[in-house]
């Protein structure tokens, strides 16, 4: 399960990968804290916390449908290393893009608060707003088709830019989740929410972006062989 990245064999196994995750992980929610930080300072003097919620709610909806793109671009992308299968490449990326997008920015997140004691709504945007989750899905499908076709070109940029934003935009969509639910006073427990972000950002991300398409992608090139 080794192939040539950057320069180097690389081994496929799942603790390489979240190793491999951990660092961007670890940068990408330290930034959104940074920008959860600098949102709550700026709304300290409103006292109203249905404005916040509902600015919030408004942000957690922008990232966690871009998150979408990239989710669906990384497991196709992956997929195609692998086998050249487009019916079930595509099936792949829809459903991994799916659920694991849906498992860090709303599932880990509302269980998490569970944790702390703090009861939230749960909100799940396949199931409420399928008409705007749809084109995001639709089109990072088919971002993930055409950068398969040029990864050779594109797989270093591709990687380093991917693994970062993807990460991040996780986080900056699991947080809002959060503050749109009304956990305003996540700060009082900053330690907590670090911890648990970069635990529930990097296992999804890591599962959708390599684990799961290469994994299907590779039982399908077993399947051929028999």
């Amino acid at each position: 399960m080794d192939y040539m990245e950057h320069g180097h064999v690389h081994k496929h196994t799942l603790f390489d990968e979240l190793m491999c995750h951990f660092p961007y992980a670890v940068f990408s929610v330290a930034f959104c804290l940074i920008v959860l930080s600098f949102v709550g300072f700026f709304t300290l003097g409103n006292t109203d916390p249905q404005i916040v919620k509902k600015g919030a709610k408004m942000l957690f909806h922008s990232f966690h449908f871009m998150h979408i793109v990239f989710a669906a671009t990384g497991v196709i992308i992956t997929f195609f290393r692998y086998s050249d299968n487009l019916i079930k490449g595509i099936i792949v990326g829809v459903l991994t893009a799916s659920f694991f997008c849906t498992l860090s920015d709303s599932i880990l997140p509302y269980l998490g608060m569970l944790a702390l004691g703090v009861n939230l709504k749960l909100h799940l945007c396949f199931l409420s707003e399928i008409r705007n989750v749809v084109p995001f899905l639709v089109i990072g499908i088919i971002n993930g088709l055409v950068m398969s076709k040029h990864r050779k070109e594109w797989q270093s940029t591709y990687s380093v830019f991917s693994h970062f934003f993807h990460i991040f935009i996780s986080s900056l969509a699991s947080s809002f989740y959060l503050l749109a639910q009304g956990f305003t006073d996540w700060y009082k427990h900053i330690g907590f929410v670090f911890i648990f972000l970069i635990i529930a950002i990097v296992i999804p991300c890591t599962m959708s972006d390599v684990v799961v398409p290469m994994m299907f992608a590779r039982a399908g090139k077993k399947d051929e062989k028999h």
